[in-house]
């Protein structure tokens, strides 16, 4: 077990500027502040030679407004300028890696008519529409669906906990995928899953994931931090000079993932958008609005416990007996 993950199973005060705990079972890392609206919203963190990067939006999932995605591109490019770490990780704070877009702004902006936030330049909830110059290993937890996938996609790597979910849900928002989600899915799945996916808007969950090449990891609940740092260590051991040279030249050959490929493939989702779409998010933010005041008709946000077999409760039963005995 490396340093952090040790680390991560002790709890560490800070006197006078607050207090900071890491929990690796809940895959938290808490900032206390005497000024919480202060906290910042993506955090930057090295473990040796590893960058880093937690998502900290807690109260909203992890989703991204404008002014997160803007700190995550500069988190991310200054690692990609840090010579001295080859590899990130790129998680979420509070039990959810990330929800997708902020619905707020995305109700502003649809109430504007506006589809600006498709527009910027590099992505809108991070630097979406270009390849990482580095690898980047991504600890999945809760949720991570709508443009919150498309985050993950853009990493090397992916590790999932077992009671994580996938999808894009924005599809029952009129909302499209914008951040290379289209290019990235199908060249990670297949022409024919990734359809599924993008069309349906269902729930993938980790076996599926798995199965199907979305995720390359499945770790217990509570563990994907731990697992994916101990992933990045586990490459960033190699010399990298030529790890680089064939990482690069997977990117630059693997069907959708070369670089004209990927660029007319992004510039299709954005330059695609019609002002029919805008109206549709309208609704679709109005009738998600109201079905969460109203009570959700479904438990989509919620993650289910596993089932236990009736056998294995009987198990259960037999060596709390013996315990006792």
């Amino acid at each position: 077990m490396n340093k952090f993950v040790y680390k991560l199973f002790q709890r560490v005060n800070y006197s006078n500027s607050g207090r900071r705990s890491f929990c690796l079972t809940a895959a938290r890392h808490v900032e206390e502040t005497k000024d919480v609206a202060e906290a910042p919203t993506v955090l930057v963190e090295k473990d040796s030679h590893i960058t880093l990067i937690g998502l900290n939006r807690e109260q909203k999932r992890n989703s991204i407004d404008a002014a997160t995605a803007q700190k995550l591109g500069e988190a991310i490019s200054q690692f990609e300028a840090d010579d001295s770490s080859p590899v990130g990780v790129l998680y979420g704070i509070g039990g959810s890696f990330c929800a997708g877009y902020d619905l707020e702004e995305l109700e502003a902006e649809a109430d504007r008519g506006s589809l600006n936030f498709l527009l910027r330049h590099e992505g809108s909830v991070g630097p979406t529409r270009r390849h990482p110059r580095k690898p980047i290993v991504c600890g999945i937890s809760g949720f991570c669906v709508a443009s919150g996938l498309e985050l993950a996609l853009l990493c090397d790597l992916r590790v999932m906990e077992d009671t994580a979910v996938l999808g894009f849900f924005n599809r029952r928002l009129g909302v499209p995928i914008s951040d290379g989600g289209t290019v990235r899915l199908a060249a990670a799945v297949g022409y024919s899953n990734a359809v599924d996916i993008i069309e349906t808007g269902r729930r993938v969950y980790a076996r599926e994931a798995l199965r199907i090449g979305l995720v390359n990891r499945i770790v217990a609940t509570g563990t994907a931090l731990g697992q994916a740092v101990n992933l990045a260590f586990s490459i960033a051991k190699f010399p990298m000079g030529s790890l680089m040279h064939d990482r690069n030249a997977v990117l630059e050959n693997a069907n959708a993932y070369n670089r004209p490929g990927f660029y007319a493939g992004t510039y299709n989702e954005v330059m695609n958008v019609t002002s029919d779409m805008v109206t549709d998010m309208q609704e679709g933010v109005r009738r998600f609005k109201s079905s969460e005041e109203k009570g959700p008709k479904t438990d989509s946000w919620h993650i289910k416990e596993k089932s236990i077999p009736d056998w294995e409760k009987a198990e259960i039963e037999l060596e709390k007996q013996f315990k006792k005995t």
